[in-house]
């Protein structure tokens, strides 16, 4: 083989600079990625130097030595460093094996054609140095891809954790009711930029909950809501995981707020939404809120995605933990001082009662008991905390109490206070002891 190749060199040299030139010529009008990247001088001068190793390559292996595979490996780093798709240099490489063997049996033809015979067993060493020459160019390409993956990816987890937690982020403590500090503003627009966020519009941010196990949970690409046309129809999310789950950054656009939760809803979580801010500054507090919003979701029953504008008093009942505390054990001792099952019973029909806005009839319904067993329930309730249901302020009263019981205990409330308030049990005066009525 190398014999026969020294032979055709010269008119295979010139065969190989016309080759290059048309293959220069179709990639760059029939691959728009080569295109955009290249100039036909640089592309061609690069297909000419790999057809000529190929052929180095082919003498190299007729003499027992390794191929060199050092050029092909540094030019997949360069095309992934520089994001020409690996399909498009596959496809040139394809192309270049073909016409390399086509200039050389031609310039064996135009030599001696009785040559031809001595010229075909080197075409399997040839495609096997074209592989060997294609699979290292492969491997380097993959491999810097991936390499310049992480690199981007721990450069948008930087840029987003600069919007999450803003010039504060490491002190928690600081008051979820706060705006985002001034010295947060500079490096936040510039976080924002890089993401490709708009300076304003309308952002929100989502915290969801590790799965069952503890695990953070994967988020899935988001499903347009009702009626999109597509991934183009629903806000765009950028999430960050970290160890304690998900958090979303949500740019809403002309969406509104409760369309989050048909985003949430393949995810099968529970999951916090904070509130509606309209600059990048202020997402650090749209964060902290968020995650407060998911302290009040519900475990297994009723909705996974809590906005934290609709649960607004179940947030402050969160967001104050020693409070809540008191506030159980001084409206709801001496309910919670009951026997497990009189315990739940109660609880469970106050809850209903409040979630049926204050009807018996309909508590009933969906407690699937009489209304008067509701009616004899709430009456025993109020004559436990003294308190009235038909006065608003005990209402209130019973309800954050209600709430916090659910967020320190779950959804089934099983555990016993030490020693209920003695003042818990006292009826104020003036209380009427009547069953609750719906409003007119």
């Amino acid at each position: 083989m190398e014999r026969i190749i020294e032979e055709i060199r010269e008119d295979l040299s010139r065969r190989i600079a016309v080759a290059a030139d048309r293959l220069a010529d179709r990639t760059l009008t029939e691959d728009p990625a080569y295109a955009a990247l290249l100039g036909r001088a640089e592309l061609r001068e690069r297909i000419h130097h790999d057809l000529r190793q190929a052929v180095e390559g082919l003498v190299h292996t007729s003499r027992g030595l390794p191929v060199e595979l050092a050029d092909a490996r540094a030019v997949g780093a360069l095309r992934a460093e520089q994001g020409l798709p690996l399909a498009s240099v596959l496809r040139t490489y394809r192309r270049g094996g073909r016409l390399l063997w086509q200039s050389m049996t031609e310039s064996v033809t135009a030599h001696d054609r009785a040559a031809l015979p001595r010229l075909l067993p080197g075409a399997a060493a040839l495609w096997d140095v074209l592989d060997r020459t294609t699979d290292a160019m492969t491997e380097s390409y993959r491999r810097t891809e991936a390499a310049h993956g992480d690199r981007d990816r721990e450069r948008r987890a930087a840029l987003l954790d600069v919007l999450l937690d803003g010039a504060d982020g490491a002190d928690g403590a600081s008051s979820v009711a706060g705006g985002a500090a001034d010295g947060a503003a500079a490096p936040a627009a510039e976080a924002a930029a890089r993401l490709g966020l708009p300076e304003r519009g309308r952002f929100t941010v989502v915290v969801l909950a590790p799965d069952a196990s503890g695990n953070p949970v994967a988020p899935l690409t988001p499903v347009p809501p009702a009626g999109g046309t597509g991934a183009a129809a629903a806000p765009r999310v950028l999430w960050r995981t970290r160890a304690d789950g998900e958090i979303g950054l949500v740019e809403l656009g002309h969406h509104p707020l409760e369309s989050v939760r048909e985003l949430l809803a393949p995810l099968g979580v529970r999951a916090g939404v904070g509130p509606v801010v309209a600059a990048p500054a202020e997402l650090a507090r749209a964060h902290r809120l968020a995650a407060l919003a998911l302290r009040t979701s519900p475990g297994s029953e009723g909705p996974r995605t809590a906005l934290l504008d609709e649960r607004l008093p179940a947030a402050l009942i969160a967001a104050q933990p020693e409070l809540a505390g008191r506030l159980c054990q001084v409206v709801l001792g001496p309910v919670l001082a009951l026997p497990a099952a009189d315990r739940r019973t109660l609880l469970t029909t106050l809850g209903t009662w409040l979630a049926c806005q204050g009807s018996t009839t309909d508590a009933a319904q969906r407690l699937y008991c009489h209304r008067n067993t509701v009616s004899n329930r709430l009456r025993r309730l109020e004559q436990l905390t003294g308190r009235s249901l038909s006065d608003p302020r005990h209402v209130v009263e019973l309800a954050l109490a209600h709430a916090a019981v659910l967020q320190r205990v779950g959804a089934e409330p099983a555990t016993r206070p030490a020693a209920p308030d003695p003042r818990a049990s006292r009826t104020p005066g003036g209380t009427a002891r009547r069953s609750p009525r719906r409003p007119a």
